[in-house]
């Protein structure tokens, strides 16, 4: 999927609540613990990481392209 950014950057968790990953902000804290999200490749596990246009965000088989 295809997210287009209206700003400089979005939080990973705002991302994740954005594209229906989790319902809600207060489930994004237990999703990053228990379930493994790659950036770029690399393991993140940091709620507040900001991603930008160009990053790939990957969590609970969905790939995640930042426009």
């Amino acid at each position: 999927m295809k997210f287009k950014l209206t700003n400089d950057y979005i939080a990973l968790g705002q991302l994740l609540k954005a594209c229906d990953v989790v319902s809600s902000g207060g489930e994004v804290k237990y999703f990053l613990a228990n379930c493994p999200v790659f950036l770029n490749g690399e393991k993140e596990d940091r709620r507040g990481k900001k991603i930008y246009a160009g990053d790939v965000v990957e969590a609970d088989g969905i790939r995640i392209e930042v426009e």
